[in-house]
This record gives C-alpha cells, sequence and structure tokens, in this order.
C-alpha cells in the first residue's frame, strides 16, 4: 500500500496588514516559498508534478491561478502545472490533503502543496465586489458574519469576554516565548522587502505577537459584532500576509532519491458543518480523523487548531476533552496571524518543526472554514 510523507517544509514569517509584507506582491511571496521549498527538499523543479495552492480572494494580484503564475517567477518548468482552490480558511491544507491523494492514487509522485494571502494588498471579500448571499442560500439557512457566528458559539458553550481575552493572552506570551527561544528561526525563510525610505531590509520574524498586551488591556477593548457580545479584535485572529509550502511524495519516491522524510501523512479529513455557527466543524472532523485513524486524543502528542477566534479552540478542547498543554504552545493566530489561504500549511510547518525539535510522534491539525466547513489531518513523525 502507497504511503505519502512531507519532505519538507517552509513558510514567510506573517506580516501584520499593512505591515512588514504590505509593499510584497502575493504571487512574489508564493514564488519565494516555492523555491525555497524546492531546495529544502533536495530536489530538481522539473521533478514536481503538480503546485496546489490555497488562496481565498482570488482577484487582482491573487487572480488569474496564482499557483501557476508563482511557479513560472520561480523558475519551474513551463511542463508543471499549478492550480488554485479556495476552502476558506484550510485551503493550503486542503492543498496538502489534493496532493496527497494523488500520490496515493498513483496519478503522481511528488507535489507541492502550499498557499498565499496579501490581506494587505488584496483585501478580504474584495473578490465579492458588490454581490449579495443569493435568496435560495438565504432561504435555507441563516447567514451571518463569522464574527457573529463566533458570538454564538460563545453563548452555547457559555464563554465569558474574561476566558476569551485569557486565552487570546496566552496565546501571545507562548508566540512571543517561541520567538524568543528561536523555535521559528529554521521554518522561516527570510523575504526582502522594500521599506518606505526606499531601503531594503529583510523579514524574518513574525510581527503580529504584542509584548505589551495584558488582560487588562484585553478586557478594555471593546465588541466588534455585537455591542452585548464578547468578540473583540483582541480575542480575534489577526489580519495577515505571508505564505506556506511543503513538499509532499509517495514513501517509495523518497526512499529513491535518499530523502528523509519529516512525517507520513496518517489521516485526512473534510467535513461540512452547520453554516450558522459556521466554526464548529473542527470538533466533528478531529473526532471523524481519530477514529478513521484508530488512535484517541491520548495518543496525539500536539495540535494545532486555528484560532480563527478564541472560542473555536477552547469549545474544541471542552468538546474532545484534549489537554490544553499540548494546544498551540507556540502560540496561534491570535497572536501570530492568519494568512486565510496560508495558514493550513503554515500551522503544519510549525508543528513539523515542534515535533522534530521535541522528538513527537503524532501530530493533529483541524481548521474552521467560511461556511461552515473543516479540515482535519493527522501526521506521523518518522
Amino acid at each position: 500500500m502507497r504511503e505519502v510523507v512531507i519532505v519538507a517544509a517552509v513558510r514567510t514569517a506573517i506580516g501584520r496588514s499593512k505591515g512588514a509584507l504590505k509593499n510584497v506582491r502575493a504571487d512574489d511571496l508564493a514564488a519565494d516559498v516555492l523555491q525555497e521549498v524546492v531546495q529544502r527538499a533536495g530536489i530538481d523543479k522539473g521533478q514536481v508534478e503538480d503546485v496546489i495552492f490555497g488562496c481565498v480572494t482570488q482577484t487582482a494580484e491573487q487572480g488569474a491561478n496564482i499557483a501557476r503564475t508563482a511557479l513560472l517567477m520561480a523558475g519551474f518548468p513551463e511542463t508543471v502545472p499549478g492550480v488554485t482552490i479556495d476552502r476558506q480558511c484550510g485551503s493550503s491544507q486542503q492543498a496538502m490533503h489534493f496532493a496527497a491523494q494523488a500520490i496515493l492514487a498513483g496519478d503522481m509522485e511528488i507535489v507541492i502543496a502550499g498557499g498565499v494571502e496579501s490581506m494587505s494588498r488584496v483585501p478580504m471579500f474584495s473578490n465579492m465586489m458588490d454581490a449579495h448571499k443569493g435568496n435560495r442560500l438565504q432561504e435555507n439557512y441563516t447567514i451571518i458574519h463569522q464574527g457573529l457566528s463566533a458570538e454564538k458559539m460563545a453563548q452555547q458553550w457559555q464563554l465569558s469576554q474574561k476566558q476569551l481575552n485569557a486565552y487570546a493572552y496566552d496565546s501571545h506570551r507562548r508566540a512571543l516565548a517561541a520567538i524568543e527561544a528561536g523555535h521559528f528561526k529554521q521554518e522561516i525563510m527570510p523575504v526582502t522587502v522594500t521599506q518606505e525610505d526606499g531601503s531594503v531590509a529583510l523579514f524574518a520574524e513574525d510581527e503580529g505577537p504584542r509584548a505589551e498586551t495584558t488582560v487588562d488591556i484585553l478586557n478594555g477593548l471593546k465588541t466588534v459584532f455585537q455591542e452585548d457580545g464578547v468578540i473583540t479584535a483582541g480575542n480575534a485572529s489577526q489580519m495577515s500576509d505571508g505564505a506556506s509550502a511543503v513538499v509532499v511524495m509517495s514513501l517509495d519516491k523518497a526512499q529513491e532519491l535518499g530523502i528523509r522524510p519529516l512525517a507520513k501523512i496518517v489521516t485526512r479529513v473534510v467535513v461540512g458543518s452547520d453554516p450558522t455557527l459556521m466554526l464548529t466543524g473542527p470538533i466533528e472532523a478531529t473526532r471523524r480523523a481519530l477514529e478513521r485513524s484508530g488512535l484517541t486524543i491520548e495518543d496525539i502528542d500536539t495540535y494545532e487548531v486555528n484560532e480563527a477566534f478564541a472560542p473555536v479552540p477552547l469549545a474544541w478542547l471542552h468538546e474532545i476533552g484534549a489537554d490544553p498543554a499540548k494546544l498551540n504552545p507556540d502560540g496561534g493566530a491570535i497572536a501570530l496571524g492568519h494568512p486565510l489561504g496560508a495558514t493550513g500549511t503554515k500551522l503544519l510547518t510549525t508543528m513539523l518543526y515542534r515535533m522534530e525539535r521535541e522528538n513527537l510522534r503524532f501530530g493533529l491539525l483541524a481548521i474552521c472554514e467560511g461556511m461552515g466547513m473543516a479540515n482535519a489531518t493527522i501526521i506521523e513523525k518518522l
């Protein structure tokens, strides 16, 4: 039976919206990580059989199949195809699933999966222009903003603003500790940026975490989506810029090329969930992934659950009965940012390097997605 492994992973540092990466085009970011990840894998660009990239707001500089344009910019042979997909916040995680499935089917041996998003240069929802949700959809479902979905989650799981803010503070604290310890240095590739004064600098450290943040500051922030609600800018993910990529191949091909895999992809799951609550999908996706793999949550050594809003990981912890110490130990999107199309393989990259650093066996990644979906992946360190 064929097995699929990840042999290389890389990401850019994550820039705040309108921050360090605001002058860098998304296709340049994507081309940069594509060049870097093949170098880390030790393969030739011509050996890659497909490039699958996630990108949510596919318009303007991110339109016209950015996967294909970026790989051409990165110097890949014109014979290498590329495709861009939108599974909302889990787009690059889904890209990796599609890559694994192509390899398991025997159609391909080496695929790059990844994602990119410049929320500075291509604002979220700009691809929708002035369009509204169709009447037939709204007749069947109550379609609301994700922020209101987060409010509904907080109500359902009886999560107070103080609980959410305490979690958000911990996200910043963990992220700052990880940066201080140098945990992200190997996984990040520096990006050359032109600054306002025309000088050139290397951007190589996530700029989202705020050392000045305190629980009191977070408790003092106004709610954003509901006047009497609990969701603020401080306990929601940051809008961000960044890119990430992984090289996926069959285990047989890795052995043939003499490449040591970082991890094996054990289980891939995607589910639909309530499109009104919208953000609860990681709970069911995790349950299915554990069931299919024959594992329990106690078998998993580390997990990344995307911090779209603080109620998401907190509700997940409650329902799964997971160990809070194993969840997002290097911080999450509340502190580090959430470049939509890039987040899946960005989180996977961080988890892979943590598993290597700490010699952990099993890791789980779960991400909630717009309109009520979620992906979950279980990987095993080899």
